[in-house]
């Protein structure tokens, strides 16, 4: 079973999460819900049901540290 752990407007956000969680093995997959015509919809980032809750961790700290960054 497959959880969504992240969602994106851009496709590439979702490939640097994956990219991101691949650093801790952790096997990401990106389900690409945007429209090809009118680009709408999102894009999300599932990973394994066992590994959820240390993606989102992992993901939470990367946001938090980029939020600090925009601050300085």
């Amino acid at each position: 079973m497959f959880i969504k752990v992240y969602e994106a407007a851009k496709l590439y956000e979702a490939e640097l999460v994956v990219g991101l969680l691949a650093c801790d093995n952790i096997e990401a997959t990106i389900i690409n819900k945007r429209d090809s015509q009118y680009l709408f919809g999102d894009v999300e980032v599932h990973v394994a049901a066992a590994d959820a809750e240390k993606a989102k961790e992992i993901i939470a700290n990367r946001e938090e540290i980029t939020l600090l960054e925009e601050d300085e």
